[in-house]
């Protein structure tokens, strides 16, 4: 909440314009006592000018708020008030508004110089200005102090002529109150919500109207794309069925074209065949007779018996050369046949290399297979068939064991739900006694608090009462009682000196004195009449004497005031002409000093504050390592007493760990040798069923030996089992005990490092620290203490800067003016006249009227009339006094007894503290044991559920392996190995094969090699036989010649068919042409309509109406829709603000009226008004305007109170109505100022007001913002309201010897 701090005037009124009076306002009364005319009104009209810019009433646009120039003889005054107050954030601001009145030759002008905000920039501590015009600086003022402007100026500073507002006319009522309510601006905001809720109806209308055309023109065009589409998506059928026309019709013709090519073949060949067969004809029968002739037929080649023919000899070389090719062939076979053999042993070698890899597949199928049975013999899986097995089989075996393994994760997850679920029933069991802890701990915080705020409440008490006993030390009752006797003895022994004397017999015997003056009264008057004559000389001499001695006077009263100063800053007085030079000088050399040493301070405080937070950091870094090894000792003890159930000592912690250490070897060593144990018995029951034999002694058994040596292997074995699980869970123990004890091992070493090393250090830093401040502490205050006393002669030169060029000035126009008063001096002087005024002559006058011994004895008779008032007013001081003391008695006896509660009461706090600190031991254990066994359990459960964990991985582990053999298979099936083996098997016997069939060629070669030798040793015997087989031979193929060329001539014609066959083809082929065409044609016509169309319907679409049509309509649709989003959200508003509005009249109202029925009969002390209220009709219906009107009730009776009412009824009930509505609206703002309140009201009633005033004032004493202003001339009510405990002092505002108002704080009833 806001309120006023101090407030500081210069030229406003009858204030210097020279001189400054500041007021400081208090908590929570400040009260401000003086006589009529004395300036108290205007510390109101400052308070609300500089708050809400409003000149006071009647002020003529400001001149008469500033000091007139013409009192204050200059031509132009400066008035300026200077406000500091708290924001309703708590902020501090100054507020300063300037004022300027000049006298020009017609008229004054008034103009507002400055409004400028001072605030404190809470970042760098320095003063920011913000200089505003004035209408700004009005808004921002009431928007800082949390008010608004009409509560300002109608309710918190109210002048005095407005102050009985509540009771005007009724236009003025309402505009007040509707300016409080801020109804205007409401009413205007619903008729604007209800207008725009109006216009955007219609535009809603025509919203709609816009989106059904869009949705017109969007269906249009959609409708105009479909067909474009419908009409592209046929053209692209239509042309894809061209293109296979057009393929379809090359086929044809194609065809055609084959038809046509066969049918002129076929003629030709039936030609050629006609021809052939004839010539063979010939040739046939000349062969016949040749054959007749030939005597032998010769086996030869044609070309071997022409060559034999032609060239005998040649024909015996190339026989010779037969033979060599024929010997060359034969080892030609030889050679291939040896090739073929090489690469034969190479194919075995390679069949050998695959078949060896094809026995390692089968070794691995015997281990996959193996494998297989082991998993299911080790884990009981089930029956298996025998081996070996199928692929098929094996795969579905794997599955079988990848299901085992699917069951145990399942197993492990639902061994985790159930592990969770315990978990959190022992968690939520802690979590239940921790907020009992928190709860019982939390109320033991509260009680301390309470402690704390007893304590801080008797300490307040306790001085409270020192200072009550204080104030009554000052006070001696007896000597009070003692001096009021005296003062009343002397009130009445003043009373009867002043009746003893008869000064009104005394004064008429004096009157024939008057006539000796008369005379002398008429001579003074004829040179008054004389010197009219010389007027305006002398009326120029009297302005010139007034100026020269004003500014004398204005000299002297300066250098009066400050000549102590000047003396203290110079230590000597120089001349008037030398003051401003030396002090001037004076203020430089100190100025000087202090800068240097300022800045010397700066450092030293910079150095102070470094080493200050080097300080902090060192003590929080100890009590840091303090806190961590408390810490780390309760952890650890918490710990160790947890594991061992029992209390034992920290130091003791490595002993117990190395007893733990060698417990859990010697239980492990138990486990591993009876582990191996059983290893190594296992097996026997086996052996000795297959073997038949001891497995020890390798001695044969019976059958009944063997069945008592397996029953006996079985019960050992069982035996064992059990004492696996004992030794196994006596070692896991030791284990766990042996890990909890291990775990605390690094917080152990921490804890040792801390206590040896760290802290020490520490404190030695911290010591070390200590001393550098200490040492840089005292550098500062030296510099401190020296910088005040500069800082102090500084301040006193340069507080003497601005008197001193003022005394400058005046002796320069006291220079000026002594001259010219002279001059006019010694003009009137040479015309005889003297140099006396009219003023002056005036003046004799006066005194020679008054210089009677009538005029004497009156002064007499006032005097002791004033000395009896003066020694009645000390009487009466006396008694106040005497009433005071008694009241610091009473105020004593209460701190008394309030002390004594207030020990009852801590005492009482102490009693439950300890009871419910009682409590908290056991929650506290309690709470460490569930949190350990919490613990236990979780690591327990984690070891079981790692034990599952850890079976699921050796079991995945043997999958795995499995896994790798069924890849081994499966990369050598797809390898393709098998087939490639059979591959070179076939390979191998067709080798084998092709080697026969060279043997075979090279018994041929060998034989017909024989033949050419035969041949060769008989040619001569055949030389004309050869001739007979040539020309054999040579008719035999032409006719073989000529037949096969028939043959093939017909094989020609029986391809190309029979030649109506082909005329049919032909003529078909060319009907499906034409019919192809026609169908190409027409869909050539189709598509030519379908994009014409097209171009047409696009060429629609580039049309104006149908551009952006989608976007045009989405920005339409989403326009409409959100235009009655917001006419629906403008309806919600203007519903819930028109209810919001009744609600908080209705309420404010309410509020309003029972605050002030509760004052009204708590001040009123009349019989005539039982109550008064204010009364709001609303003005017609379904409208939110309010009339207003201030309504008494007597009896069952209401009545207007305006015109009804006496005057001091109505300031009262104005000043009631007041104090309701700041009670109500003020809630940012406790200040309220009354001007004059006791004005028209009696003794009883005023007293009634001060007694409310009191009350109010006693009800918000735990307000620290709570301010009441009261301004009075009524010293009856200013004692009744000035207390001591409600204020220190109060102000005095009067007028000095040249009517300038002045403020003095002086002591309550001093």
């Amino acid at each position: 909440m806001s309120t006023v701090d101090k407030m500081l005037i210069k030229g406003i009124r009858s204030f210097d314009p020279e001189n400054k009076n500041v007021i400081t306002f208090f908590k929570p009364l400040t009260l401000i006592v003086g006589p009529n005319g004395a300036g108290k009104t205007t510390i109101i009209e400052c308070l609300k000018l500089s708050c809400t810019g409003e000149l006071p009433p009647n002020s003529r646009s400001g001149h008469t708020f500033v000091h007139d120039p013409k009192v204050a003889g200059e031509t132009e005054t400066k008035g300026q008030i200077k406000l500091r107050f708290k924001t309703a954030a708590g902020k501090d601001v100054v507020c300063i508004r300037s004022f300027q009145l000049t006298q020009k030759a017609s008229k004054m002008e008034f103009k507002a110089i400055e409004s400028v905000l001072q605030t404190i920039n809470p970042h760098t501590g320095e003063k920011v200005c913000l200089s505003y015009r004035c209408a700004d600086m009005d808004r921002e003022i009431p928007a800082l102090m949390g008010v608004s402007k009409a509560i300002l100026e109608n309710v918190i500073f109210v002048h005095q002529d407005e102050s009985n507002w509540p009771l005007q006319d009724p236009s003025t009522l309402k505009k007040k109150f509707d300016d409080i309510f801020s109804a205007t601006r409401y009413t205007k905001a619903l008729e604007v919500i209800k207008k725009l809720h109006k216009d955007q109806a219609q535009e809603i209308k025509t919203f709609r109207l816009k989106l059904e055309n869009l949705q017109t023109l969007k269906d249009q065009a959609y409708r105009l794309h479909d067909s474009i589409a419908q009409d592209q998506e046929k053209s692209d059928a239509l042309k894809t069925q061209m293109e296979d026309l057009k393929t379809n019709i090359e086929a044809v013709e194609n065809k055609i074209r084959c038809t046509g090519t066969g049918m002129n073949e076929l003629r030709k060949l039936q030609e050629q065949i006609s021809t052939k067969a004839t010539a063979r004809s010939t040739y046939f029968t000349l062969r016949q007779q040749q054959y007749a002739a030939l005597s032998e037929e010769n086996e030869d080649t044609d070309e071997e018996l022409k060559e034999w023919q032609t060239k005998f000899e040649e024909r015996i070389t190339l026989m010779e050369t037969k033979i060599g090719k024929l010997e060359r062939e034969m080892n030609d076979e030889k050679t291939s046949s040896s090739s073929l053999s090489v690469t034969m042993n190479d194919l075995t070698l390679e069949i050998g290399k695959l078949q060896a890899e094809a026995n390692a597949h089968m070794s691995v199928k015997h281990k996959r297979d193996s494998a297989i049975r082991n998993i299911f013999t080790k884990h009981n899986l089930g029956a298996i068939p025998d081996a070996p097995f199928t692929d098929d089989v094996a795969m579905n075996l794997t599955n079988r064991i990848k299901a085992r393994l699917s069951n145990l994760e399942d197993d492990l997850q639902d061994k985790k739900k159930s592990n969770d679920t315990h978990l959190e029933f022992l968690w939520g069991r802690y979590l239940r006694v921790n907020a009992r802890y928190s709860e019982v701990d939390g109320q033991i915080q509260s009680k301390k608090e309470s402690q704390v705020s007893i304590s801080r409440r008797m300490k307040d008490k306790e001085n409270e009462r020192d200072a009550a006993e204080m104030e009554l030390s000052k006070h001696n009752l007896a000597r009070l009682d003692e001096r009021e006797r005296h003062m009343q003895i002397e009130v009445e022994r003043k009373t009867l000196a002043l009746g003893e004397r008869d000064y009104d017999l005394i004064i008429s015997q004096k009157r024939p004195e008057i006539y000796t003056l008369d005379h002398k009264i008429k001579a003074l008057h004829r040179e008054k009449d004389n010197i009219t004559n010389d007027a305006d000389d002398r009326v120029k001499l009297e302005l010139k004497k007034d100026e020269l001695e004003r500014c004398k006077k204005k000299r002297k009263k300066i250098y009066d005031e400050h000549k102590d100063k000047i003396k203290s800053v110079l230590k000597w007085l120089p001349s008037e002409k030398d003051l401003k030079k030396e002090i001037t000088q004076a203020f430089g050399s100190v100025d000087a000093d202090y800068n240097g040493l300022n800045s010397k301070s700066q450092e030293a405080e910079q150095q102070l504050k470094f080493a200050q937070m080097k300080v902090d950091g060192a003590r929080s870094r100890l009590s840091k390592f303090q806190k961590d090894l408390d810490a780390k000792r309760k952890h650890l003890n918490a710990k160790l007493q947890s594991i061992t159930k029992v209390s034992v000592d920290i130091n003791k912690y490595p002993k117990i760990l190395k007893d733990a250490m060698d417990d859990r070897d010697k239980h492990r060593n138990q486990y591993n040798l009876a582990k191996g144990m059983r290893i190594m018995y296992d097996p026997y029951e086996k052996i000795a069923r297959d073997s038949h034999k001891c497995p020890c002694c390798d001695r044969a058994f019976t059958p009944d030996e063997e069945d008592w040596f397996v029953k006996k292997q079985r019960a050992t074995g069982t035996s064992s089992a059990e004492h696996m699980k004992v030794l196994e869970m006596v070692k896991s123990d030791a284990e766990d005990f042996f890990k909890q004890l291990d775990d605390l091992r690094g917080i152990y070493d921490e804890y040792v490092k801390l206590g040896k090393e760290t802290i020490p250090l520490a404190e030695k830093d911290l010591e070390q620290l200590l001393a550098d401040e200490s040492e840089k502490a005292q550098t500062f205050e030296d510099l401190v203490s020296v910088l005040a006393q500069v800082k102090m002669d500084r301040d006193g030169a340069e507080d003497l800067l601005h008197p001193i060029e003022t005394i400058d000035r005046h002796v320069q126009e006291i220079q000026d003016l002594e001259p010219q008063v002279q001059d006019l001096e010694y003009k009137l002087d040479s015309r005889g006249q003297g140099v006396r005024s009219l003023e002056e002559i005036q003046l004799e006058l006066n005194s020679v009227q008054r210089a009677s011994e009538v005029d004497h004895l009156r002064d007499q008779q006032k005097i002791l009339t004033e000395d009896l008032s003066n020694a009645q007013m000390r009487w009466h001081a006396l008694r106040e006094e005497k009433v005071s003391a008694s009241s610091i008695v009473d105020k004593f006896k209460k701190a008394e007894q309030d002390l004594v509660h207030i020990a009852e009461e801590k005492e009482q706090l102490n009693l439950d503290q300890k009871h419910l600190e009682e409590a908290l031991v056991p929650l506290s254990e309690e709470r460490e044991s569930l949190l350990q066994e919490y613990k236990a359990l979780k690591e327990r459960l984690e070891q079981e559920c790692e034990q599952l964990a850890e079976r699921k991985r050796g079991f995945q582990q043997e999958i795995d392996a499995l896994g790798t053999l069924n890849t081994r298979i499966k990369e050598y099936l797809d390898s393709k190995k098998a087939e490639k083996l059979n591959e070179l098997q076939e390979k191998h016997k067709l080798n084998l094969s092709e080697l026969q069939k060279h043997e075979t060629r090279k018994q041929d070669i060998s034989a017909e090699l024989d033949r050419s030798k035969e041949v060769l040793r008989t040619q001569d015997q055949f030389k004309r036989n050869i001739d007979d087989n040539l020309n054999y031979r040579k008719t035999k193929a032409e006719v073989d010649r000529l037949t096969h060329d028939i043959e093939l001539l017909e094989d020609n014609v029986l391809s190309i068919g029979s030649m109506s066959t082909i005329e049919a083809d032909l003529k078909r082929h060319a009907q499906e042409k034409e019919r192809l065409l026609s169908e190409y044609n027409r869909c050539q016509g189709t598509i030519s309509v379908y994009q014409s169309n097209i171009s047409k319907h696009k060429l629609e679409l580039k049309q104006t109406q149908y551009k952006d049509i989608e976007k045009r309509y989405f920005n339409q649709l989403l326009q409409l829709k959100t235009t009655e989003m917001a006419n629906k959200d403008l309806d919600r508003y203007y519903a819930a603000l028109d209810k919001a509005l009744m609600r908080f009249h209705t309420m404010k109202m309410e509020e309003i009226n029972k605050i002030i029925k509760e004052l009204w009969q708590q001040t009123y002390r009349g019989q005539d008004i039982d109550c008064i209220s204010i009364n709001s009709d609303s003005e017609g219906a379904g409208t939110r305007s309010y009339s207003y009107r201030v309504v008494m009730q007597n009896g069952g009776a209401e009545l207007e109170m305006r015109g009804r009412c006496s005057a001091g009824q109505k300031v009262l009930a104005s000043l009631i109505i007041r104090l309701a509505l700041a009670e109500t609206f003020c809630l940012n703002c406790g200040i309220l100022a009354l001007d004059e309140p006791t004005t028209n009201l009696d003794g009883p009633n005023a007293e009634s007001l001060a007694a409310a005033l009191l009350r109010i004032m006693e009800s918000r004493k735990g307000q620290e913002n709570f301010q009441l202003i009261i301004i009075t001339h009524d010293e009856r009510f200013a004692q009744l309201i000035g207390q001591r405990q409600l204020a220190e002092k109060y102000y005095r505002v009067s007028k000095d010897e040249l009517q300038h108002s002045k403020i003095e704080a002086q002591e309550i009833f001093d």
